[in-house]
């Protein structure tokens, strides 16, 4: 028969421990309109009474090695933009830049390596940001927000000029790592590139990034002790968004993909660096369509047990 325990009054404090499902689990992530949570329930039974239950909030981390071939590769683009009005073009203003590689952590600072040549008449200044894009899909529906964690400014650079970045450094502020695989939500990062022209949009440069957690071997034992930190701790949780997600949107309101292809570049040109820091929602939100995921209709909606949630897994 089954073993009983009588408790006398007082407190009483039991070890425990459980070993976390096998396939790998996504990483813990609070955003804009939505989150990942793991949590851990304890439940007290009690005859002829009400059960008690607790609950605490368990944080994962899903590693991320950038020292993998494909996060080592060097990124490399270039662009040119015409400079003018009317029936007047001044001349162009050319935009090459480079990262070493795709893949870095929290704390470390990366370099950048660009040249910028300025023929126009205007006087052109250059600057880099790092940008975080949350996307979530739901109902074959997409929409996206849209932030800059980190940015740096060049020098002015007059015209007939050019410039040259050798190495200019970027820090990576405390942020959740990339979740590139989870088909409900993800998170991926850039590193932009751009320059401000005076009455003339911005010739922008964005190279994609990957947020890891296990820092690249063989690079600075400054940077690796850094991130090492930053890998072991759960700081960058609390520090990346706020507490209280906003509700989720309205998926009735977004614009088919053919509407969105026509009025939304490519790579959709920030706000203003200084200005987007400074604000206390900085953001940038797009609302469009997207390819629909897989189906969902296997999961309820509307969980009523934490016990019944299932956690989205992802291949690492």
């Amino acid at each position: 028969g089954e073993e009983s325990l009588i408790l006398l009054d007082g407190r009483h404090e039991f070890p425990f421990s459980f070993q976390l499902p096998q396939e790998p689990l996504v990483t813990s992530f609070t955003g804009k309109y939505g989150s990942i949570q793991y949590y851990v329930k304890a439940v007290l039974e009690r005859p002829a009474a009400p059960d008690q239950s607790v609950q605490t909030e368990l944080q994962v981390i899903s590693h991320i090695d950038v020292s993998s071939p494909a996060l080592l590769t060097p990124v490399l683009r270039s662009q040119e933009k015409m400079v003018g009005c009317w029936f007047f073009t001044s001349g162009p203003v050319s935009l090459s830049a480079k990262i070493e590689r795709k893949g870095y952590c929290n704390g470390e600072a990366i370099p950048i390596y660009a040249e910028i040549e300025n023929c126009s008449s205007r006087l052109i200044v250059p600057k880099a940001a790092i940008f975080q894009t949350q996307t979530y899909l739901a109902s074959g529906k997409t929409k996206t927000f849209r932030q800059m964690v980190a940015n740096v400014r060049g020098n002015h650079i007059a015209s007939g000029s050019t410039d040259t970045w050798n190495g200019k450094t970027l820090k990576i502020p405390p942020v959740s790592p990339s979740i590139l695989d989870c088909c409900i939500i993800r998170v991926e990062y850039s590193l932009a590139v751009y320059i401000h022209i005076p009455g003339a949009k911005k010739l922008m440069i964005e190279m994609p990034l990957v947020i890891g957690t296990i820092p690249c071997i063989g690079f600075s034992s400054r940077n690796s002790s850094i991130t090492s930190q930053f890998s072991m701790d759960m700081s960058w949780l609390a520090l990346t968004m706020p507490e209280h997600p906003e509700a989720p949107p309205n998926y009735a309101d977004v614009v088919s993909e053919e509407e969105f292809s026509r009025h939304v570049p490519a790579y959709p040109l920030p706000i203003d660096c200084e200005e987007q820091l400074c604000c206390p929602v900085f953001a940038y939100i797009q609302e469009f369509r997207f390819q629909p995921p897989p189906l969902y209709s296997e999961i309820d909606p509307h969980p009523t047990d934490v016990e019944e949630i299932q956690p989205v897994s992802f291949m690492l």
